[in-house]
């Protein structure tokens, strides 16, 4: 049976700019067939069972081969997404792809993506029209070699056009139009600007004459891909390049949080700016030993506090507790603590109150809040974290009366994945910051790097620690953080950042 084919857009490179329709449609997606240009952060709005295909960093694999693999998916039932950098009908091939589903009879829908022709420059500050310039723009490619008449570049009358410019695909041959507009009749005065990815956090704009861009650009190594505007409009880029100015641009920063958590801080250092790399190091499971779980839930109604440690912590436990009940009430009449605002947060989400939250992280500090709140002498605790976790807590705890039952709710394990190529640009490019938010992912990441060994190959790498106790597993490694948050939270993490960005 066949199914329906998605040309669906990916926008310029920003992720954020995908369509609403264009997320939902990953989101069900059975195969997505994805090039290079596409932002690898997309592929995870697809279901983790999706078949994912690259068509490889340098096209690698022929369009001849992409058009029949999209086909023979679709004849087998699969909902196919095809991302396509950009917009599927601007020198994308898109139409190509559609003629050749059309002739099989097989569905398929355009959607439209965010093209760079209009993306890049608004990140570059460089207005295509404007009422003191121009009123008209013109788009065409400096990669092509046709000597067919119908679609070969008349650089005579390309010339000639008033407005803004706009070259897609025209690094490699940057040297070759602009000489030729040159001699056309083109002012080689004439403003110009080449921005290597724009809308990401990679982003670099390179800008000149049309006489002396292209050895300003070889000058500064840009490469593909790369977008080029030309006209008066470029001059506007000094007092509107809003993207650039933005306090952690240029910034490489390693996200190692679990995927499921890393969202919002992720998002939140790309909105200043920075260039992230999410690399989660852990995943979460459930423990070995469960029967300290099921006595746990057998004893609800005996515990007079039960404390969460993160918000991993809550997820796990209120699976597990749904598991069994189908009642909230079964949860019985504790108070609730909560280690961190996220954490709180997560508990807030399910309508619980949160009777404590420590405004200090470490053991002592924790325990110090509970005894100021009341004496716990005999009072009866069970703490719900991870499988593998320091015994400075409940040691703290139990030093003042306290009766502690430390139950493993949930076990961290390395992440080994890496769809999105984050790893690989790591280990290639290197970073400016590598942030962790807690000491079991400063494990996982040396596991799987061996951090004293990247630092050694990126000596420019810096670290940056949530809080005391993580920064103790960066000690254990005869490390020592360059920065750690005063306030233990991704909140706190950002403002460290930020004040050793000025």
């Amino acid at each position: 049976m066949k199914s329906t084919v998605y040309l669906v857009g990916a926008g310029p490179g920003d992720a954020r700019l995908l369509t609403l329709r264009g997320a939902e449609l990953l989101r069900r997606a059975d195969v997505v067939i994805y090039d290079a240009l596409a932002n690898p952060e997309l592929l995870r709005l697809a279901p983790p069972t999706a078949e994912f295909v690259s068509r490889g960093k340098n096209m690698s694999m022929p369009q001849a081969e992409i058009t029949a693999l999209i086909i023979q998916r679709a004849r087998a039932g699969k909902t196919v997404v095809r991302l396509k950098g950009g917009d599927p009908f601007v020198f994308g091939r898109g139409g190509e792809e559609a003629e050749a589903l059309a002739a099989e009879k097989i569905p398929f829908e355009i959607v439209p993506g965010v093209s760079s022709i209009t993306a890049v420059p608004n990140y570059a500050g460089i207005p295509l029209t404007h009422r003191e310039h121009c009123s008209s723009f013109t788009v065409f490619t400096g990669h092509s070699d046709s000597t067919e008449q119908a679609t070969a570049l008349r650089y005579d009358q390309i010339a000639k056009i008033p407005g803004t410019k706009v070259v897609l695909m025209g690094t490699e041959r940057l040297e070759e139009w602009s000489q030729s507009l040159i001699a056309n009749g083109m002012s080689a005065q004439t403003p110009i600007a080449v921005i290597h990815r724009g809308t990401t956090g990679r982003q670099k704009a390179v800008t000149g004459t049309l006489a002396t861009i292209a050895a300003l650009a070889a000058k500064e190594k840009i490469a593909p891909p790369a977008l080029t505007i030309l006209g008066d409009v470029v001059k506007l880029r000094g007092k509107l390049n809003w993207f650039e100015n933005r306090p952690l641009f240029g910034r490489r920063i390693v996200v190692t949080r679990r995927t499921e958590q890393a969202g919002s801080f992720a998002h939140r250092l790309a909105e200043l700016g920075a260039d992230v790399l999410e690399v989660p190091t852990i995943k979460i499971t459930t423990p070995l030993e469960k029967d300290a779980i099921v006595d746990c839930l057998l004893e609800l109604n005996s515990y007079d506090w039960l404390v969460f440690t993160s918000a991993n912590g809550v997820t796990m436990f209120f699976d597990i507790f749904f598991r069994r009940f189908q009642d909230l009430r079964d949860l019985g009449g504790a108070r609730i603590a909560a280690v961190g605002p996220a954490t709180a947060a997560k508990l807030r989400e399910l309508h619980l109150q949160v009777d404590l939250t420590p405004e200090e992280f470490t053991g002592r500090k924790i325990a110090e809040a509970f005894k100021k709140y009341q004496d716990i002498e005999n009072v009866k605790m069970c703490l719900l974290r991870a499988e593998v976790a320091n015994r400075d807590l409940p040691d703290a705890l139990a030093e003042l009366g306290a009766i502690v039952d430390d139950i493993a709710i949930y076990k961290t394990v390395p992440e080994t994945e890496d769809h999105g190529g984050a790893c690989e640009r790591l280990l290639e490019e290197g970073a400016d910051w590598v942030t962790f938010t807690s000491s079991s992912t400063v494990e996982h990441f040396h596991a799987r790097f061996d951090l004293p060994k990247l630092i050694k190959k990126f000596p420019a790498l810096k670290i940056a620690s949530i809080g005391p106790e993580t920064s103790k597993a960066i000690a254990a490694l005869k490390l020592k953080p360059a920065l750690e948050a005063k306030e233990h939270t991704t909140d706190g993490l950002i403002a460290a950042l930020l004040k050793a960005a000025k």
